[in-house]
């Protein structure tokens, strides 16, 4: 895992820089992008020593949902030409830090038992900007073994005030 973001940075760092003035639309396509690397097929596509690199430009572009502007197609390109689709989620991954560290902001996976409704989530996200001190951009996943309550990881820290949590706390001060 590693060695992938070794290969991902020096990307995410040019892509960054070539497009620093436009990032939250280069972050739009990159993305799309990097889900369609991860799939698998498609990877086995790509690897076959029978496919040239603009069959596979040709595939991924025809696939893509929204059109490409100058930049993403270039990037493609050279992804592509270098044999570096794989690392192509990976480099959207940095691409996303390095935007964020930019803006101030940071990723934040809100994991729930249950559904969250908009005017919950913008409560939620007003708490939880204060808790961690800085802008968040909310995901939400639902994770019903949570039983109730929620998880929220940004980063590496994590915010735990589920009910699963609370009773894996109980059983610790029960078996001490």
């Amino acid at each position: 895992m590693a060695e992938l973001a070794t290969i991902a940075r020096p990307y995410a760092e040019a892509l960054f820089q070539a497009v620093a003035s436009d990032a939250a639309q280069a972050s739009q396509w990159l993305e799309e992008l990097a889900t369609f690397a991860g799939d698998e097929t498609l990877l086995q596509f790509a690897d076959s020593p029978k496919v040239s690199a603009g069959q596979v430009f040709d595939v991924i572009s025809g696939a893509v949902q929204t059109v490409l502007p100058a930049e993403a197609c270039n990037f493609l390109r050279l992804v592509i030409e270098n044999g570096r689709l794989a690392a192509l989620p990976e480099i959207a991954t940095q691409f996303r830090a390095l935007k964020n560290a930019r803006t101030g902001t940071a990723d934040a996976i809100v994991y729930s038992a249950f559904d969250i409704d908009s005017s919950a989530l913008a409560d939620l996200s007003g708490l939880l900007e204060k808790r961690f001190g800085r802008q968040l951009n909310l995901s939400v996943q639902l994770a019903p073994e949570l039983i109730g309550g929620i998880r929220v990881a940004v980063g590496d820290e994590v915010l735990d005030t589920s009910v699963q949590a609370r009773l894996e706390q109980m059983k610790v001060a029960l078996t001490a």
